[in-house]
């Protein structure tokens, strides 16, 4: 499934050969993050801060919040079970869910360290195998809750750039991805961050670790990244067409489906 500009919400009924949108899409603006619990179960959220649920798969969508006198559009979606889940986006904006997304409550977040207020934003919300929770961010800023969501915390990576994407790997290795092909890695939770080499100035949008191990990254100007070693190192290719990469994920029978700013692509 993928997300997309005009309210675009594409199902695939065989392994992402073929593309159709969902039956009913109650809004037309951009929608930019999906999160499922289970099968059925899922929640896409984006511009105006809209936030859709559906109940059958993704054929069909109902509005659980919008706000059109305000333009705080949602950058991310991540629910950890059918009831508790999180949408985070422009300038700190948070929310948290514990009824499925029936009802949402604003969290406040701490000022990042040099800052009065909480204004950064929210790009990327994953979880490791432990359930702790990160958020890639601007200003090299990653947060991270260790309790369940409760407190928030910012952790330097040594970049000053935004990290458009993350990810949490099998072994709790975490990547971040952000501008100019930024890729860094951190093997102890967050506490310290190295800068991957990638000699890629691509803007990193997406990073997925397949079920065979290893670890995809697709960036702007068509490029893909492969690593075989957790992230520690990265292999690129570029497309002839330098189509903009935006997401990648993996099919429950296995094949990686790419997409991009024009929608699926053949890889």
């Amino acid at each position: 499934m993928s997300v997309g500009d005009h309210g675009a919400i594409l199902l695939s009924d065989d392994e992402g050969e073929h593309f159709r949108q969902a039956t009913l899409v109650p809004v037309s603006s951009m929608l930019t993050s999906v999160s499922f619990a289970n099968d059925k179960t899922g929640w896409a959220v984006g511009q105006w801060g809209a936030i859709l649920r559906t109940d059958d798969a993704g054929e069909t969508w109902r509005i659980q919040r919008v706000d059109v006198a305000n333009d705080r559009p949602f950058f991310s979606v991540y629910f950890k079970d059918k009831s508790e889940g999180w949408a985070v986006g422009l300038w700190s904006l948070m929310l948290h869910t514990t009824d499925g997304g029936s009802t949402w409550q604003e969290v406040a977040l701490p000022p990042p360290p040099g800052s009065a207020k909480a204004d950064v934003n929210l790009y990327s919300m994953f979880a490791n195998a432990k359930g702790e929770l990160f958020i890639s961010a601007e200003r090299g800023f990653v947060l991270r809750s260790t309790d369940a969501g409760k407190s928030w915390t910012y952790l330097a990576t040594g970049y000053a750039g935004s990290f458009w994407s993350g990810a949490a790997l099998k072994d709790g290795t975490l990547l971040v991805g952000g501008l100019r092909g930024s890729i860094y890695r951190s093997s102890d939770d967050g506490q310290s961050w190295s800068n991957v080499s990638t000699a890629v100035h691509s803007s990193v949008n997406s990073i997925l670790q397949r079920s065979n191990g290893t670890v995809l990254a697709v960036a702007l100007d068509g490029v893909s990244m492969l690593s075989n070693d957790e992230g520690k190192t990265f292999g690129a290719a570029q497309r002839s067409d330098r189509l903009p990469l935006t997401a990648a994920t993996q099919t429950q029978g296995g094949k990686v489906v790419v997409f991009s700013d024009s929608g699926p692509v053949k890889q």
